[in-house]
């Protein structure tokens, strides 16, 4: 069974940090490359940050410097930690996971399988 799993949102005040957690299905782990995506209030979904099987991770111009993707290979997670956070960083965020080639990692329709988001909340 495919599943994703999102935790670790919550409300947050400007510049505190938060980590966000996917445990994602074995047999999607191994052989798929996972992605962070969000979605603001009455905005579209973006990318947020996604990391390669071979660990090479890529960053939206707004999470480069203050987010840091990562995972851990032994128990089929990934993280993303995310500081100093804005009101701007505040929307639903979800962990994905597709096949996607590099130039089209922004894309939502290359990742197949969605969590069901988290809510990350900063407040002013």
């Amino acid at each position: 069974q495919v599943q994703l799993v999102e935790s670790g949102g919550g409300l947050v005040d400007v510049g505190d940090s938060l980590r966000l957690s996917c445990e994602v299905s074995s047999n999607i782990f191994s052989s798929h490359t996972v992605g962070w995506f969000r979605q603001p209030p009455g905005k579209e979904r973006e990318f947020v940050a996604v990391i390669f099987r071979s660990t090479h991770t890529y960053y939206s111009d707004s999470a480069k410097g203050r987010f840091a993707i990562s995972k851990n290979n032994v128990n089929n997670m990934v993280y993303l930690q995310m500081d100093t956070l804005s009101p701007e960083d505040t929307a639903v965020y979800y962990c994905a996971a597709g096949r996607p080639i590099l130039s089209a990692i922004h894309n939502p329709d290359m990742y197949y399988y969605w969590g069901q988001g988290t809510q990350v909340t900063v407040s002013s």
